[in-house]
């Protein structure tokens, strides 16, 4: 990469929109230069309902990333995330038709392809598949099968979709604040990347993205993808339970939570108070910390009860020898670790995004991991030559296959 292009990603939350510029420095390497945040407004558990409201927190975002370090932005790679993403893992089989059975790029090319064949309603698109493993006459756990001699190849593979209607919505909103979007990728898979260890993603981890309106749920198996998924509750409960009980405007609920809050009883000792601010000229009042983390502990303790049942179900929670890694701006919740070890009886660790120079001050946060993996997502595009198109509303499905070829260049 020449010096001096910069990678922006570009997280829409339900909560804030973040914008992270990477650019590479005379020693070509990546660092973060610009962070710019603004309040989101215009979704709702992940998903865009107001077009304008959002764009203008994206222009919000992008500029203070601008000001912050002195560049023009063009184009991004953008999240996804929601309630509609769906994740479902399929398998395709092919006869190996090589000269001397040698297994060939074609060979797997058509068993990527026949795994793929799966139905797709047609109100939703496919936004990643990611080969998990190849599977060569009954031999499996084959990350590169190519020059393999073999009569049966097997692929396993995980399909990720999502609404059709989401994917446009987030490309017309980035339209129409001026810039171009170069990607979309899932938002758990931008997290991951840049808060997982490949060792964690061997093991078998789950990451758990707390965001505002949603937790989004990743599930790693032996480096792949396993399980995806999306609970539609998030920090805004939380919120919203404090604000209600306490009879305060959302506003100061949300300023109690960041400033007092905690969701782990045993971490509270003696009578520590909290200020409650008064509304509409009522003198403030004070709360234990205790009676605080009564109303926190129990909203979080379901949020995070849910994502173990949904593991369970499937019968992955016996194969997280990595643990739980938890990431997003809930993941900043005092206590979150030890609640979440005593509910998944697993070791849990707070996923802050990797150090790679620049502003590591500004960035070093799990509430900007999606930003910084959807930096990374785009430098390891363009340093593979694969630059791709930029996106309008009309050619989301059109590049499909274009980012098959990228995950599997990533994969093997």
């Amino acid at each position: 990469m020449s010096q001096g292009e910069c990678i922006v990603g570009l997280d829409i939350g339900t909560t804030k929109i973040c914008a992270i510029i990477g650019e590479y420095n005379e020693n070509n390497v990546l660092e973060i230069t610009g962070v710019g945040t603004a309040p989101s407004k215009g979704l709702r558990r992940g998903v865009i309902i107001n077009i304008e409201t959002t764009v203008k927190s994206i222009l919000s975002a992008i500029e203070a990333a601008e000001m912050m370090s002195g560049r023009e932005v063009e184009s991004v790679h953008t999240g996804l995330a929601g309630g509609n993403i769906e994740g479902i893992n399929s398998k395709g089989v092919v006869a190996v038709t090589g000269k001397g059975r040698e297994i060939t790029k074609e060979d797997v090319d058509r068993v990527v392809d026949a795994a793929r064949a799966v139905p797709i309603p047609m109100d939703r698109e496919v936004i990643h598949m990611i080969p998990q493993e190849f599977i060569v006459d009954e031999q499996g756990g084959i990350k590169n099968p190519i020059g393999m001699i073999g009569v049966r190849l097997e692929a396993e593979v995980h399909i990720i979709t999502a609404a059709v209607t989401s994917a446009q919505n987030i490309v017309k909103s980035v339209n129409r604040a001026g810039f171009k979007a170069q990607n979309i990728i899932l938002e758990p898979l931008a997290s991951a990347k840049a808060v997982l260890s490949a060792d964690e993603k061997e093991l078998g981890t789950v990451l758990i993205d707390l965001g505002g309106g949603t937790t989004d749920i990743l599930l790693y198996i032996e480096g792949s993808p396993y399980y995806t998924d999306v609970i539609p509750l998030g920090g805004e409960q939380v919120t919203n339970d404090i604000s209600i009980i306490l009879k305060t405007p959302v506003d100061a609920a949300e300023k109690i939570k960041l400033k007092s809050g905690c969701c782990y009883m045993d971490l509270i000792q003696g009578d520590e108070e909290v200020f409650i601010p008064g509304v509409g000229g009522r003198p403030p009042r004070r709360l234990l910390k205790k009676d605080l983390v009564e109303i926190i502990q129990p909203r979080v303790s379901e949020i995070l009860t849910m994502v173990k049942d949904k593991i369970d179900r499937k019968g992955y929670l016996k194969m997280l020898g990595g643990g739980v890694v938890l990431t997003g701006g809930g993941a900043l919740l005092p206590g979150i670790m030890e609640l979440t070890m005593e509910i998944f009886g697993l070791p849990a660790r707070i996923g802050y995004p990797i150090k790679f120079g620049g502003l590591v001050e500004e960035y070093y946060n799990p509430k900007f991991a999606t930003g910084v993996g959807l930096v990374l997502y785009g430098a390891a595009q363009r340093e593979s030559g694969t630059k791709g198109k930029s996106l309008d509303k009309n050619s989301v499905l059109k590049n499909v296959l274009e980012r098959m070829k990228d995950w599997f260049k990533e994969f093997i």
